[in-house]
């Protein structure tokens, strides 16, 4: 479970967001209203990710992040904002933010963006991943079962580094096919031989009929 600090003052957003993301079954969330007792959190518990609305009471949006960052913490952040000037993103930025999303949003697209920011961050702090008898080094794109090295294509190192960063939730056909191809066009017939290849691999991969495969927990 990836835990996410939300900080959202409206109430009916905030239930929304909390109810979207937990349907997931892959975030812990934790609420707050302000920013006085995010900062409170922020140093109770260990965040995978912030998402931060800007207009928040006693310390905004922008305030809480630049103590976070001061203070040496580099989780990554996504503000909520309402605010559509070049002003409001630029201060953003400056203070640490890692992504913007502005009101109103479509929530499909909100956990498009949480789950980038924290593949991300998955990168930035994990060079060697382990699941089962497999080992995978990120960087080198090296491949070891029980010692050995495994050949496996591109695009299939694409899909076992995906699966291994999002272990217990279902990945859509679409958003596999869209990060391995960069947008481009994919096939289900060549999917479905990779995902084969990858089992055979040691991947224990479930197939969520018409949406699409969930790499299970080791």
């Amino acid at each position: 479970m990836k835990k996410i600090l939300l900080v959202e003052d409206d109430t009916v957003l905030g239930e929304t967001i909390v109810d979207i993301l937990e349907d997931e079954n892959y975030y812990d969330i934790t609420w707050v209203k302000d920013g006085k007792k995010a900062l409170d959190k922020s140093f109770e518990h260990q965040y995978d990710l912030y998402l931060f609305d800007i207009n928040v009471p006693f310390i905004n949006g922008l305030e809480l992040l630049n103590d976070l960052r001061k203070s040496g913490d580099k989780t990554p952040a996504i503000f909520i904002t309402a605010k559509v000037d070049i002003e409001s993103f630029e201060k953003g930025f400056e203070v640490g933010a890692d992504d913007y999303i502005r009101k109103p949003f479509h929530m499909r697209e909100l956990l498009v963006r949480i789950n980038k920011q924290i593949q991300k961050s998955f990168l930035s702090h994990n060079t060697q991943v382990h699941y089962k008898d497999i080992s995978y080094n990120i960087e080198s794109k090296i491949v070891t079962k029980d010692g050995d090295t495994e050949h496996l294509t591109p695009t299939e190192l694409k899909i076992l580094e995906l699966f291994l960063k999002n272990t217990g939730r279902v990945i859509t056909k679409d958003e596999i096919l869209d990060f391995t191809h960069d947008g481009g066009l994919g096939s289900d017939s060549s999917l479905r031989v990779q995902i084969s290849r990858l089992k055979k691999l040691g991947l224990d991969i479930t197939n969520i009929r018409a949406i699409g495969y969930r790499c299970e927990k080791p």
